[in-house]
């Protein structure tokens, strides 16, 4: 690890760095098996480092997973555009998250159902911090639905993109995504 800065400053990237691969982990796992089977363990194997790093970053699983379970960077990095752009923006944030990322800002709130009371927590961080703070937004009758049925279509784009995995719409270029499916998202948004 690189400790030239004397500001300390490569050492503190490249935490960063493990941490954004432990929670991208986590999250991996969190899409696809119950809270209560993930161990710290497979989360380690699959960030590519040791069990006791997890626990020196984030110490213990619950708290680990009490980020992942959060959208509050997600919703920033997602909404945060001007709203006669954000469906535009909002298209090209879940299919770049899931090309280059390998994580989709919203997804993860499709498998509340197999975290049991933790699925719930799920649901509320996503209502909260996703839903509500989207629908503050927008202007005119109806803005909670309106919030609701763009995501809806949003989630329906990720889950068909990287669940369903569609031959055809991974084979096409992002930029011409955005072109024909942001006016579906966007038409929820302006009244």
């Amino acid at each position: 690890m690189p400790t030239t800065d004397t500001g300390g400053s490569s050492v503190r990237r490249d935490a960063e760095t493990t941490k954004a691969a432990i929670l991208r982990a986590a999250r991996h796992f969190l899409a696809r098996q119950p809270h209560a089977d993930i161990t710290l363990k497979a989360v380690a194997e699959r960030a590519g480092v040791s069990p006791p790093l997890i626990l020196k970053y984030f110490g213990n699983k619950d708290t680990l997973f009490t980020q992942v379970m959060s959208f509050e960077t997600d919703a920033s990095a997602l909404l945060d555009t001007p709203l006669d752009d954000l469906g535009r923006h909002m298209v090209r944030q879940v299919l770049v998250s899931q090309t280059q990322q390998g994580a989709d800002p919203l997804l993860r709130i499709v498998f509340a159902p197999l975290h049991g009371d933790r699925g719930d927590i799920l649901r509320d961080n996503f209502r909260t911090q996703v839903t509500a703070r989207l629908a503050a937004r927008l202007s005119g009758p109806d803005a909670g639905l309106r919030a609701e049925l763009a995501l809806g279509t949003l989630l329906g784009l990720g889950v068909m993109f990287g669940i369903a995995r569609g031959t055809r719409l991974r084979a096409t270029d992002i930029e011409t995504i955005v072109e024909r499916y942001a006016p579906a998202v966007q038409a929820q948004l302006t009244p």
